[in-house]
């Protein structure tokens, strides 16, 4: 059983201070599938609407890989009245994942045993892991026996996967240690020991994995017309923590007498747009991101390996999980339909499409749960929960940028 506390049981963690008005619980044992245990194990989540009497009204929401709690963050246009997630009728509960920095336990925790962070030594969690972590929490907050229920005939109702599939793919998986050798590469990783701030982590390498990571949540056409041969815009420059990549605009070698400081300048001005956005998503990622929580969260992804009536939505230029894997997610789940989103921006295209998702969304939750939609909750109960649609970003912006993946 997890216990819900006050306050965040991490005060130290910079990472889990970017995300507003967050919920912690705390799960004294959690036994791993690897075999492992987390004692005192926190669990970060946010909740909208409220847990009617007979508490079957939950509607759980998974984040993706480097997202928070906090969904306002990413669907805004998708949650409050009229929307697809609406807190009148459903209790909207999102947890933040084993591993992230945002506030659950992760490589910034404490390790009770060595009265010091886990660092690299933090064990490594499944997504049954994080399945088994939340219902103990919603468990904690009324859902009586959930977990206990979670595999009965019926309970989980009904099933909305995006853009997923039920396993990472090898083509996945490459990506993804493409991103982990270019954080194993930095000196300042040092195994994992470094200081775990924005100022102290192997910020270089880890913006690298970050620009690697980009070019596969978009497509070539997107990137083709948005940016083609453009010049970069100019865009706010971040002092620090410093991000010293070299440019291909640089030569290799340059001569002792050369003026240094013009050297190091054009090493941070990019020569075309596209150039221009990647070190921009790439500095603003190391602000937001832990390099161990990277490691740690691409692995679990690597790992994982998959409700009747199932929605299944793919995106139709994703090139990261291609809509090839949707089509053979939903022939998998019985009576699954699948719905294509229409856009040329990739794998980026469930955070794009707001209006396309609403509609599909909202028809499925009604067909499936009409007698939810019945109903309609009134905010302010000692049941409800935030409430909080609006909410500054995990970089303390209000201006939505494409982050949370």
């Amino acid at each position: 059983m997890a216990l819900v506390l006050d306050s965040n049981p991490n005060p130290t963690n910079f990472y889990a201070r970017l995300i507003n008005n967050q919920r912690f619980a705390c799960i004294p044992m959690l036994q791993l599938k690897s075999g492992g245990t987390l004692s005192g194990c926190p669990v970060a989540c946010k909740t909208w609407g409220k847990l009617n009497e007979d508490g079957n009204n939950v509607l759980v929401i998974c984040h993706a890989l480097t997202g928070s709690s906090d969904v306002g963050d990413w669907w805004k246009p998708l949650i409050g009245p009229g929307k697809a997630f609406d807190p009148r009728h459903f209790f909207i509960f999102c947890g933040n994942v084993l591993g992230s920095p945002y506030g659950s336990a992760s490589p910034l925790s404490i390790n009770p045993d060595a009265a010091r962070q886990y660092a690299s030594e933090f064990p490594q969690t499944t997504v049954r892991d994080d399945v088994k972590a939340h219902n103990l929490v919603l468990d904690a907050l009324g859902v009586n026996g959930l977990f206990a229920r979670l595999l009965a005939p019926g309970f989980v109702r009904n099933i909305i996967p995006i853009a997923t599939s039920a396993d990472h793919s090898a083509w996945g998986i490459s990506w993804a240690e493409t991103q982990r050798q270019c954080i194993y590469s930095d000196p300042k990783f040092d195994g994992g020991y470094y200081k775990p701030t924005p100022e102290g982590q192997p910020s270089a390498k880890l913006a690298a994995a970050r620009m690697i990571a980009m070019l596969t949540y978009r497509s070539c056409l997107s990137f083709d017309r948005r940016f083609g041969r453009k010049p970069p815009r100019s865009l706010a420059k971040v002092r620090e923590p410093p991000l010293d990549l070299p440019r291909t605009d640089v030569p290799a070698i340059e001569s002792e007498d050369h003026d240094r400081n013009a050297v190091a300048q054009r090493r941070r001005d990019p020569s075309f747009s596209a150039q221009g956005y990647l070190h921009h998503q790439g500095e603003k990622f190391i602000r937001r991101f832990d390099a161990n929580c990277y490691l740690h969260i691409t692995n679990k992804m690597d790992s994982h390996d998959v409700a009747y009536g199932a929605l299944v939505i793919g995106v139709e230029t994703d090139a990261l999980f291609l809509p090839e894997q949707q089509q053979r997610l939903a022939a998998h789940l019985p009576g699954a339909s699948l719905s294509v989103l229409k856009s040329s921006d990739g794998h980026d295209g469930f955070l794009l499409e707001f209006e396309q998702l609403d509609a599909l969304i909202k028809s499925q939750l009604r067909s499936r749960l009409p007698e939810l939609h019945a109903v309609t909750h009134r905010p302010g109960d000692s049941r409800s929960g935030d409430d909080d649609t609006t909410t500054a970003g995990a970089d303390g912006s209000l201006t939505r940028e494409l982050d949370h993946w």
